[in-house]
């Protein structure tokens, strides 16, 4: 399903190329082998050098935030935890307006340093989300982490509200960080983005079992030996990172990590060490699936890649809320 996705999508677009030509041409990189007569190089460029980095980017950044949202849905117990809805994004966007309204120049970083001010800010903010938290509750449990994220992100909205107002003039550069998506990846980009993805998975997958435990309730992690403040520092911590790097190159997008995970422990149930590259998997399809639509379904306009899933996500959101007023307490 991966590779069909990566296909159709490489496929299609204002010019459409086949089956047949992607094959030449991943052949004619790749291997070396004679470029077929039937392929213009026209052709060879846009796949090689605009719509396979394009295509790529997506797909790794839906499993980034795919993984974050499993890992924080798991240790915090809570269908509608992720970095997104505790302040990331917020906190990202923040500082990408403070780099651009105050004028900071970092010329050696060339077009990583919008990027990396992007992470910093998301990275800071769920470590003052954590750090608040465990002022307030020396056991951070879940329903603090939860509140203290949500009241955070919206004290960072008004935070980046009122940098916007008094600076309307730098606005034009924030705003073409958040829209521009993935048009324009570059291949360093798309190796520094697949390094720290494929890293953090990793890590994460060794703590499966213990996100096993998280998810059955704070006691019974306790019970068999899982420090479980110090679990869920560095958890959290190496999601936030996941999370940041993916939302400091291509800008805000939302609920991939809340879809993703969900369908994934529908299908895969819980256990992490299957479900974690599971919804990898699948949140990279969801992803190349929505940039998809997005640059075909208005073509030549693109829709901004954000708002694909947050129409779909939206009502995605409000089904499991409802779902799980049913039951139990959201928060619990």
């Amino acid at each position: 399903m991966c590779l069909i996705a990566i296909l159709i999508s490489i496929s299609w677009g204002s010019v459409s190329i086949s089956f047949s030509e992607i094959v030449a041409i991943i052949h004619y990189k790749l291997v070396g082998l004679p470029l077929a007569d039937h392929v213009q190089e026209t052709t060879v460029s846009i796949l090689w050098f605009i719509r396979l980095p394009r295509i790529l980017m997506a797909y790794i950044v839906g499993a980034a935030l795919a993984v974050s949202g499993t890992v924080m849905q798991s240790i915090l117990r809570n269908p509608l935890a992720s970095l997104y809805t505790l302040g990331v994004s917020s906190g990202a966007s923040l500082s990408a307006a403070l780099y651009i309204v105050l004028g900071i120049s970092l010329s050696f970083l060339g077009f990583f340093a919008l990027p990396l001010f992007g992470f910093l800010g998301g990275f800071i903010t769920i470590l003052i989300i954590m750090s608040f938290t465990a002022q307030l509750d020396k056991n951070m449990s879940n329903q603090t982490i939860v509140l203290v994220g949500m009241v955070f992100s919206l004290f960072v909205n008004g935070l980046l509200t009122l940098v916007i107002v008094l600076s309307r003039e730098h606005i034009e550069p924030l705003i073409f960080w958040q829209m521009e998506g993935f048009s324009g990846r570059n291949r360093s980009e798309v190796f520094i983005t697949f390094l720290m993805t494929v890293f953090c998975i990793i890590f994460l997958m060794g703590y499966a079992r213990e996100m096993d435990l998280l998810s059955f309730g704070e006691e019974q992690a306790l019970s068999v030996g899982v420090e479980t403040k110090k679990v869920k520092w560095q958890l959290i911590s190496i999601c936030a990172l996941l999370t940041g790097t993916a939302v400091a190159f291509v800008g805000i997008i939302g609920f991939i990590d809340l879809i993703a995970p969900r369908v994934t422990q529908k299908i895969f149930g819980s256990s992490h060490i299957l479900v974690l590259p599971m919804s990898a998997l699948f949140g990279g399809v969801l992803m190349v699936t929505a940039d998809l639509i997005g640059r075909t379904v208005l073509a030549p306009q693109e829709i901004p890649v954000g708002a694909v899933p947050a129409l779909i996500g939206t009502s995605f959101f409000a089904y499991i809320y409802f779902h799980k007023r049913k039951g139990s307490d959201l928060l619990c």
